[in-house]
């Protein structure tokens, strides 16, 4: 992969990750540092994949509907020709994306931005998610967050599909999934 030189006197960017299963808080600990880099003046962009349309077609919404607006777009390289001029790029629902999104990423930060990527670290049959596991290689800075076990009152670690479908991609919420200790995710349909 070929990168451009790191000069002296040039700004140094960095990938920062936040991951979890559903109901963490990722969406909503990404708008709290978006929120915080524009009180810092810090021209901001988030994007999103365009097919993630649950709660809005051009916003990021987080599950307790907090909200910033957004680009959706379909495919990483956009995140290239979307992002000049800007000192924090956001990336929401990041395992939704193509596998060429860690290169991107890698890109935009050597290009001295700052890239906050929120994502499913592991789909719902708790295997690691679409470009997930390479942005958590690169990253300067990752954090985990989790939800709460209905069943046990654990930290949930994992997303429960609640419904018989097999596709790795299913939108959906509380009605579809629900967050489970590693414990009770496995235990299953007997809870």
């Amino acid at each position: 992969m070929f990168l451009e030189p790191h000069f002296k006197g040039h700004r140094s960017g960095w990938i920062e990750v936040i991951c979890g299963s559903m109901f963490s808080g990722k969406t909503e600990e990404l708008i709290r540092r978006l929120r915080r880099a524009k009180i810092a003046n810090q021209k901001v962009e988030i994007f999103k994949p365009k097919v993630d349309t649950r709660y809005d077609d051009a916003k990021v919404v987080s599950h307790d509907a907090n909200s910033i607006h957004s680009t959706p777009i379909e495919h990483s390289d956009q995140l290239l020709v979307l992002s000049d001029g800007v000192s924090v790029v956001a990336v929401d629902e990041a395992q939704f994306f193509d596998m060429e999104l860690p290169r991107n990423c890698e890109k935009l930060a050597m290009r001295g931005i700052r890239v906050i990527v929120a994502g499913l670290d592991m789909d719902f049959r708790g295997l690691p998610f679409g470009p997930m596991p390479n942005l958590l290689a690169i990253a300067e800075y990752i954090t985990k967050v989790h939800a709460i076990c209905p069943h046990c009152g654990n930290l949930a670690t994992h997303s429960y599909r609640l419904s018989e479908e097999e596709a790795t991609v299913v939108l959906g919420e509380k009605n579809v999934y629900e967050p489970r200790c590693r414990t009770c995710y496995h235990l299953g349909k007997v809870i």
